[in-house]
């Protein structure tokens, strides 16, 4: 009695020490969870590393933090720059009346009559819809001009992160492998089902994180490229919304591009309407069509619907972290529920058979005496 008194104080104390550490590392979840996803996505290169240098880990582990840097620290830093010094022109233009949004939704709804005739048999009201457009557009343009001056008022908390962001990377990369299975070793959950687990994490992280930021750069970056060859402004900061926009399987970056070629078809630019349209539904919509499949939903084998309302609740739960949160939370409650119904299913059905057989063999037992 005594002994099972210990154990669960101990238990308990465990639990609770677990808890406070979890709240104690909650300010740092970001960085955290970052440094996780480099090492997970570039434990590939690092094995390579491995091969050709041999088993020196301290210098494999920073040989492989110095390539995910140059590749995907450093552009994205100075792409966040240039999007901050773009935004920041946009909204002074915006305060300045230089850029008046409601006066393009008026110069649409002009030439397109057929618009405001159709929605009106919904009961829809143009003005109102221009007038949270407006809104949307003046309230994003505030919300740039925020985060420009909260990025500089607080740069030195942003290095820091991606000091502590860079510095568990390297450790995760050269300890990580024992990391694992330490944990193996620790949870009570049976060896085979958290390697599966562990596998399943880091497969569902690697495969969302390159499949989605992918796809995104490259929607991003065509949809740039075409805004700047038909001269439309500031094509870095709607490139950069359509990359973000693109995260969104099955919605995408049509949101930018769409009212974009109906304001151009509006003002009497007819050919680069067209360009517009063709571009974005064949090359564009190409890119998300072709690539998120082949990078997100088959290796994640998670379905198209799945992908997206576990990505729309993961951004809503977890902020600019929830497009790989979602999937990854969703991954593994299908995993679990996978080894649920392979061991717990699999033992009951035949248990239910043996019943059945064991009935059967005393139902006959009896007809036969």
């Amino acid at each position: 009695m005594y002994e099972k008194l210990e154990t669960r104080t101990f238990l308990a104390m465990l639990v609770g020490v677990s808890l406070a550490f979890v709240f104690l590392m909650k300010p740092f979840f970001g960085p955290i969870f970052w440094a996780m996803a480099i090492a997970m996505i570039f434990y590939p290169v690092q094995l390579r590393l491995l091969a050709r240098i041999g088993p020196r880990p301290n210098l494999v582990a920073l040989l492989t933090l110095v390539i995910c840097l140059v590749i995907v620290v450093i552009p994205v830093m100075v792409l966040v720059s240039s999007l901050i010094a773009e935004g920041l022109g946009v909204y002074q233009q915006i305060q300045s009346g230089q850029i008046k949004p409601g006066e393009y939704i008026d110069r649409v709804n002009r030439s397109f009559p057929a618009i405001e005739a159709f929605l009106a048999q919904f009961d829809i009201s143009v003005t109102e819809i221009r007038d949270r457009i407006a809104n949307a557009v003046v309230g994003g343009s505030q919300f740039l001009a925020k985060q420009a001056l909260g990025f500089g008022q607080n740069t030195f908390q942003f290095f820091l992160s991606l000091a502590l962001m860079v510095y568990l990377a390297f450790f995760l990369l050269r300890d990580g492998t024992r990391l694992v299975d330490l944990l193996i070793h620790a949870l009570p959950l049976g060896d085979e089902r958290e390697r599966l687990l562990f596998a399943k994490f880091a497969e569902v992280t690697r495969a969302t994180v390159k499949g989605n930021l992918l796809i995104a750069i490259i929607q991003g970056a065509l949809g740039g490229f075409i805004f700047w060859v038909l001269d439309i402004n500031a094509a870095l900061l709607w490139g950069v919304v359509m990359a973000i926009v693109s995260l969104l399987p099955a919605v995408g970056a049509a949101l930018v591009w769409v009212p974009a070629a109906i304001y151009l078809a509006a003002t009497g630019e007819v050919v680069s309407a067209v360009v517009l349209t063709v571009f974005g539904v064949v090359v564009i919509g190409l890119a998300d069509n072709v690539l998120r499949p082949i990078f997100v939903g088959r290796d994640t084998k998670l379905p198209d619907y799945i992908v997206l309302l576990s990505t729309l609740g993961g951004i809503v739960m977890f902020g600019v972290n929830g497009f790989v949160m979602g999937p990854l939370v969703a991954a593994l409650f299908m995993a679990f529920w996978g080894i649920f119904i392979r061991e717990f299913g699999h033992a009951a059905h035949l248990a239910s058979v043996g019943g059945e057989r064991e009935a059967t063999d005393t139902r006959e037992g009896n007809e036969g005496g």
